[in-house]
């Protein structure tokens, strides 16, 4: 019984230390969530500018040049796509990484070929296992400010093969935080880069007037196609920075609900666990009770001890009697 006993005390000071885990990973999560959300405002005014200043640079193109710096539209049927599929780089985060897949399979139907670039280790094991090609892997970053350095090195992988190969679209497919239980994934088109999004008005402009076209173009020492060219790489940068921070924050919110989940669990084993050591004890107590008043009733009964025979005496001697 004792063996028994101890060996829950042990089960139990395991799930003690278990709780204490669960809790700081549920902890940093949480703060890694808010640090990447509180990023999300200066990547977007950073969007906003480079969408300005596109826009001034569409003043130095007349409509039919800037038609042309769009790839044109193609049958996809016949043309090959680029996905990128933002996953978690760590565990511990439910089926976010099988969600993600799911819409980057979904995504890419309409075309001939299709070639994955999947960021995240985590992300990467379960793209293999359901059969992506994948034609180029990185980790995902593990911090806030991490962000660009794998933006920078993603848009310079991109912008390479777009060279080297034919591809008529490319688009990044992420997560995004969501307050429910459930994974949101979000697609956004990279490529064909749509001009169309950008007014030629003044960057100046406050937001609480209306828009007014700049008059006088800007002064350039590029040519405006390159300028622009240009311009639209920073742009998608500049996407880019915010789907990876976007999927940093919605990877860390997965993880935090399974950790409450497991801490859920955790607190259900520690409760069947301390029933059961209660039941041991009370049972060693009760088993302990027993041996004391048996030995105290023995204790307590007379002793009776067998009498000697009586003997006759005959003459001389003593002759037992029978």
């Amino acid at each position: 019984m004792s063996n028994k006993l101890s060996e829950v005390q042990a089960r139990m000071n395991g799930v003690h230390g278990l709780e204490s885990v669960v809790g700081a990973m549920r902890g940093i999560a949480a703060a890694r969530s808010r640090e990447a959300r509180s990023r999300l405002d200066g990547i977007r005014a950073c969007a906003r500018i480079v969408s300005a200043a596109i826009g001034d640079a569409l003043l130095l193109i007349d409509d039919h040049a800037s038609h042309e710096t769009a790839a044109p539209d193609r049958d996809a049927k016949h043309d090959a796509s680029m996905v990128i599929v933002l996953c978690a780089e760590q565990g511990f985060v439910g089926t976010f990484n099988e969600h993600v897949i799911d819409a980057a399979l979904a995504s890419s139907t309409a075309y001939v070929r299709t070639e994955y670039l999947v960021l995240g280790d985590r992300g990467i094991v379960a793209a293999t296992e359901r059969g992506l090609n994948v034609g180029w892997s990185a980790p995902m970053i593990t911090h806030a400010d991490e962000v660009p350095a794998l933006a920078d090195r993603l848009t310079g992988v991109l912008f390479q093969r777009l060279v080297a190969g034919r591809t008529t679209r490319v688009s990044v497919i992420h997560a995004t935080p969501n307050p429910t239980a459930s994974v949101q994934t979000v697609e956004q088109t990279l490529l064909p880069f749509d001009y169309g999004r950008f007014s030629a008005t003044s960057s100046a402009t406050s937001s609480s007037s209306p828009a007014i076209a700049r008059r006088n173009p800007p002064l350039i020492n590029l040519a405006p196609q390159r300028l622009l060219s240009q311009l639209a790489e920073e742009y998608i940068f500049a996407q880019l920075c915010e789907a990876i921070m976007l999927s940093f924050a919605a990877e860390n919110e997965a993880r935090m609900r399974a950790m409450i989940a497991a801490r859920t669990n955790v607190h259900d084993k520690l409760e069947a666990l301390t029933g059961d050591f209660r039941r041991l004890r009370q049972e060693e107590i009760t088993s302990e009770i027993v041996e004391l008043s048996a030995g105290s009733i023995a204790a307590d009964r007379p002793s009776k001890k067998p009498r000697p025979e009586p003997t006759r005496h005959c003459g001389n001697g003593s002759v037992p009697s029978f």
